[in-house]
């Protein structure tokens, strides 16, 4: 049971924007209609439709919380919250934009120069940029300052070297923010000498070499760099405040929808194969549902507080862990109802549940990886509450 001191109040009207979840409904419906939209898992990591992100951008569903002087439309965090929110439960296929509308948006916003924001905002909200996210690496996990990335000063920019890993999209990606060491490590200040900088993910001295996961399906990636060239005008942020900076913008990539909502769609599809007769009743689907709508108000009133630019850290990571570990229960518990689906359904109306189930448990283990581990963010937690 998470703490309530540490999940903000919801204080807004929860009917507030029934219109606009009216009209993504509507949209989402002659989506489906025209087999656009069919129910996946992880489709927010994993379903990457160019097309389909330029359809949003042109309804005004991209860069909705970026003012209109970027070229965007300058809406709240609770309704970009609704929109992302009802997309996610119906498994849109919304991989393309997703790290730049949730993370490198409020980012830019924030840490952004003039000639970042007004560079890649607008195209951002056109649907036309996409970025990945450049702090994991090999042998470093959660632990981001023991990065081992180094960027050294050079005479007009900054040259990068070093590695990412399980950095999502880098192979279709225009560019990500990667976090790398400016200075030395000091053992008694590890977080210090951390600096961000906006990397071209296709200019010269970058390799992306694909990770294969073990269904097969190509997202993650391994993201090489080589002596790579930033001009200073890409710098991002202050150097050497990096680590600021990751902690502010992890509360954006930790408090969405998309951290409980992975595998709501094959929660949904236990539902409807349960309402058929071809998978029994079981006390446990009510259980998810509840577990479901309980991270559907912890994660609104994280919004909210974004929102209302108050410190939401502890909070964002409270809804991550408790989110992750959901979705990868719904992924066992709808494994383990698909024993009793007989050759018949297997091969037939059920194929689709099979598949889902497939990739849930094939995606499974980063559940409680990406975006942090579990074991971190308890860490993260406990600060919160003054325990350490």
């Amino acid at each position: 049971m998470a703490d309530l001191r540490l999940v903000p109040p919801v204080s807004e009207d929860p009917h507030a924007f029934d219109g606009l979840r009216a009209e993504v409904r509507q949209f989402i419906a002659e989506q489906q209609a025209d087999g656009r939209i069919r129910r996946r898992v992880d489709c927010w990591l994993t379903d990457w439709d160019e097309d389909f992100t330029r359809a949003l951008a042109d309804r005004g569903w991209l860069g909705m919380t970026v003012p209109e002087e970027y070229g965007g439309h300058g809406l709240s965090h609770l309704e970009r919250f609704v929109v992302t929110e009802e997309l996610l439960a119906a498994g849109a296929p919304v991989a393309a934009h997703w790290i730049a509308d949730r993370q490198i948006v409020p980012s830019l916003l924030k840490y952004g120069t003039e000639f970042q924001k007004r560079t890649y905002l607008p195209v951002i909200a056109r649907g036309e940029c996409y970025f990945g996210i450049g702090m994991s690496e090999p042998d470093s996990g959660s632990d981001l300052a023991s990065v081992r990335t180094r960027a050294t000063a050079v005479d007009g920019g900054w040259t990068i070297t070093g590695t990412k890993v399980w950095t999502s999209g880098a192979h279709l990606a225009h560019a990500f923010i990667c976090l790398a060491r400016t200075e030395a490590v000091d053992p008694a200040h590890r977080h210090a000498g951390l600096s961000q900088f906006i990397v071209d993910l296709r200019g010269p001295g970058v390799d992306v070499r694909p990770i294969i996961g073990m269904n097969g399906r190509h997202h993650f990636n391994e993201v090489i760099l080589d002596d790579v060239f930033v001009p200073d005008e890409m710098v991002f942020g202050t150097i050497g405040d990096g680590w600021n900076q990751v902690t502010s913008e992890l509360s954006f990539e930790r408090s969405g929808p998309e951290r409980f909502l992975s595998t709501f769609t094959l929660l949904a599809e236990v539902a409807e194969q349960t309402a058929a007769g071809t998978l029994p009743a079981h006390p446990d689907l009510g259980r998810y549902v509840a577990r479901i709508a309980g991270l559907h108000q912890m994660s609104t009133a994280v919004a909210g507080a974004l929102e209302r630019h108050e410190p939401a850290d502890t909070a964002a990571a409270v809804v991550k862990v408790l989110g992750t570990a959901t979705e990868g229960d719904i992924a066992d518990f709808a494994d383990l109802l698909g024993g009793d689906l007989d050759h018949s359904v297997r091969s037939g109306d059920g194929a689709g549940y099979v598949e889902m189930v497939r990739d849930a448990v094939s995606q499974r283990p980063g559940f409680t990886l990406r975006g942090g581990t579990s074991e971190v963010l308890r860490g993260v937690i406990a600060r919160g509450l003054g325990m350490r």
